[in-house]
């Protein structure tokens, strides 16, 4: 799996995970329990993560909602 946004904006973390599962790609949210132990606070980002062989499809999804700004870098061998 491939990191595509690392936020602590939960609102932009729902927003993210609907279009990807309208749009039909698998993804998950790492991190949402490190919340539970810092006392919810906000200070560890969580992290969506999606297939290898989508993420060239949830990044275009990303660009096209507006959200270019919030994707991490691309991370090619």
């Amino acid at each position: 799996m491939e990191e595509l946004i690392r936020t602590n904006d939960l609102v932009l973390i729902s927003f993210v995970e609907v279009l990807l599962r309208d749009a039909g790609i698998e993804h998950l949210v790492a991190d949402q329990a490190i919340s539970a132990v810092e006392g919810s606070v906000g200070l560890f980002p969580r992290r969506i993560l999606v297939d290898a062989e989508a993420i060239d499809a949830a990044r275009r999804l990303m660009t096209d909602a507006g959200l270019a700004a919030e994707l991490r870098p691309v991370r090619r061998p």
